[in-house]
């Protein structure tokens, strides 16, 4: 019996019609649907899918647990246990999609588990999706960057101590897991006098759209990505 191979899916960052062709299409023809979470149908991602595909539930799914620390000790046991369990998976002959917001390649926990996997001497298959950022830009009918302008995405949770120097880097500033440190994120960027907008929840049904530094809230949820720029 030959093995399964690993397929790491973006979902995109919400909305289900931002779900790719590709990516329904790997979904449903993987035997195995594995998911970040204890309880996997209470999840984003799971949600995501299963509105554009309604018999999803039917298919076989396994919940990963992958806790939201920065321990490195706890996150290596975490991403070694999901590999070890997507490993039997695919000794058992079946395909695996793991399934990610947004796009894969940008600052996804399935990819812990994706270069075990290779290392281990599994097949294992990117799907990329929309990201979140891209996904917030054409929803505030803005462009992200233009003529020779870069861009910049950073984790903000890991980078708050070092906000005003983040915010002197030129061009389009994304600032990306904000979380609890948005109240002196926001004030970072009130006082370096650039312009910034926020999605909160981009293509949920709980999106709010914020469109000044003023309006950013403290408590924003953890779906939320704000744009930089300079005043024009």
């Amino acid at each position: 019996m030959s093995r399964g191979k690993l397929y790491g899916v973006g979902v995109g960052p919400g909305d289900p019609e931002l779900l790719t062709l590709k990516a329904l299409r790997y979904i449903k023809e993987s035997h195995v649907i594995a998911v970040p979470g204890e309880n996997p149908r209470d999840t984003v991602a799971y949600r995501i899918v299963e509105e554009a595909y309604p018999k999803l539930g039917e298919k076989e799914i396994i919940g990963l647990d992958m806790p939201m620390v920065k321990d490195e000790t706890e996150l290596d046991r975490a991403h070694d246990a999901a590999a070890e369990t997507i490993e039997k998976l695919l000794d058992e002959g079946k395909n695996v999609a793991f399934l990610t917001l947004g796009d894969v390649c940008v600052y996804s926990t399935y990819l812990y588990v994706h270069k075990r996997v290779l290392a281990d001497g599994y097949e294992a298959e990117i799907i990329s999706g929309i990201p979140s950022f891209c996904a917030a830009a054409a929803r505030l009918n803005m462009s992200l960057v233009e003529r020779d302008e870069p861009l910049h995405v950073i984790p903000a949770t890991y980078k708050a101590d070092t906000m005003e120097d983040i915010l002197k880097l030129p061009g389009t500033k994304v600032l990306m897991k904000g979380g609890k440190k948005m109240a002196s994120i926001r004030e970072s960027i009130i006082a370096s006098g650039q312009e910034a907008v926020m999605v909160e929840n981009c293509g949920m049904e709980n999106e709010k759209i914020h469109l000044d530094a003023e309006d950013i809230p403290s408590d924003a949820s953890y779906f939320s990505l704000l744009i930089v720029k300079e005043k024009m």
